[in-house]
């Protein structure tokens, strides 16, 4: 089972080969037997492992000299001019850099990491959020990452959720516990508050997939149809407030968005969540109350089995306490 068949989280993004650097200067003269041709031609005649259009957005960005000078695309050379070409990593690649930030660790040893991550934190570089992601902090962290498919992300937590995450720091590692999620033996337990009275305990067994309309979207899906995965959340009232319950979530599968959408779709959706639902509790909490409390697995190495507990962050215990406080007060 390698670790690109992962499909927890909808994960499929690579690492680059890459180290996040500039690459080194090109410098070099231009034969005699491109005589005639633009700047660009030359260019893409030279150096055919970069594209045209790319090539094209350096010149215009005056990262190509000819001759010591700037010049444009459609710029003639003649045969023995001096270029200088300075590459530039596109962003998607550039993401890919380690940067120090202060991480909140749980555990650490050999072949694992565990994380507390943060409301505000996103796991993965992507569009609006090339640098200041979870990995590039375990790539500053521990280096020999860079080694390692996704820095050994093996599962996500969205930007504005809270809580455990474990992150794997050798391949051996990673592809074990893709293994673990894949089995559905990863123990990821969440705590929630949605809206409404939740008075009993019970499963939603609902394939999950994009939107069919917004494809930023996630939403529950006829079993069987185009793009539709097997999703199942099990949730349990654990308070209860005027307008909202506590719950304990567990996640037999990873989907994206899953817990928000499975709540979602039987008409208790997480308070704050400004996506799914969340109504006027988003101007109250200004994201979805979604905690990753426990996270538990087979260690990859020893086979032993661990657990560890994250308390509620500061802003989501603040929220109880004015529901409670208020309650009492009626």
């Amino acid at each position: 089972m390698s670790v690109s068949e992962i499909e927890s989280d909808d994960y499929s993004a690579n690492l680059p080969s890459e180290n996040g650097e500039e690459q080194e200067a090109l410098e070099f003269v231009v034969p005699i037997d491109l005589a005639g041709l633009r700047l660009d031609q030359a260019l893409a005649r030279l150096l055919p492992q970069y594209s045209r259009s790319r090539l094209q957005q350096w010149v215009k960005a005056e990262r190509v000299l000819l001759d010591a000078d700037v010049a444009t695309p459609k710029t003639k050379v003649w045969g023995g001019e001096t270029v200088l070409v300075l590459p530039e990593l596109p962003p998607e690649q550039l993401a890919f850099r380690a940067e120090v930030m202060d991480l909140p660790i749980v555990h650490e040893d050999d072949a694992l990491l565990v994380i507390n991550k943060p409301a505000g934190l996103v796991v993965h570089p992507g569009h609006g959020n090339w640098s200041g992601t979870l990995l590039n902090g375990l790539l500053a962290h521990c280096p020999a990452l860079f080694q390692v498919p996704r820095a050994g992300i093996v599962h996500r937590l969205d930007k504005d959720t809270s809580g455990l995450m474990v992150v794997a720091k050798t391949l051996t590692a990673q592809t074990e516990l893709v293994r673990q999620l894949q089995a559905r033996t990863v123990k990821r337990e969440y705590c929630a508050l949605v809206r409404g009275h939740l008075n009993e305990a019970g499963t939603v067994d609902a394939a999950m997939g994009r939107h069919p309309r917004e494809r930023t979207l996630m939403s529950v899906l006829p079993a069987g149809s185009t793009g539709a995965k097997p999703a199942v959340t099990h949730y349990e009232p654990l308070d209860w407030y005027r307008h909202a319950t506590l719950v304990e979530c567990r996640l037999e599968t990873g989907r994206t968005h899953q817990i928000r959408v499975h709540m979602q779709s039987i008409g208790h959706p997480l308070f704050g969540d400004p996506v799914y639902g969340g109504g006027n509790s988003c101007q109250r909490f200004p994201r979805q109350a979604l905690h990753a409390l426990r996270l538990g697995l087979q260690h990859p190495q020893t086979g032993q089995s661990m657990q560890w507990e994250s308390s509620l962050p500061e802003d989501m215990q603040t929220l109880l306490d004015e529901l409670e406080a208020e309650d009492a007060a009626d």
